[in-house]
């Protein structure tokens, strides 16, 4: 079995900075996927940035290029998301997902074998 588990959600003004994370604990796989999604309030979730443990190929979603930036610490397991410049649109909860089979393109929510409970992140304006 495996725990996602994300922390770093906050209030922020626009403009500023949050650096999410996300702890895996269980499994065996030393090369997979984790990729951050977001939902805001009455609209679909959708993709914003995700990266190859194995490797560290990163892919983002055009809305977050150049703001945001994702990144891994193998050893702990744990994946971060640096995000600045952060506008009232990112306001979300934001989870993270792993997929254990490093599928590439990862923007596609099917592939993701497990899901954190989220996070929330809110930015004012």
């Amino acid at each position: 079995q495996v725990q996602l588990v994300e922390s770093g959600g906050g209030l922020v003004a626009a403009g500023g900075s949050l650096r999410l994370s996300c702890a895996a604990s269980g499994g065996t796989v030393s090369s997979y996927t984790m990729g951050w999604f977001r939902q805001a309030p009455g609209k679909d979730r959708e993709f914003v940035a995700a990266i190859r443990l194995g490797g560290g190929s990163t892919s983002y979603a055009d809305s977050v290029k150049g703001r945001f930036t994702i990144s891994r610490d193998n050893a702990k397991k744990t994946v971060y998301l640096q995000m600045n410049s952060l506008k009232p649109e990112d306001t979300a909860v934001y989870k993270c997902a792993v997929d254990f089979y490093g599928s590439w393109p990862p923007n596609r929510e099917y592939i993701y074998d497990y899901w954190g409970q989220g996070t929330q992140v809110t930015v004012s304006s």
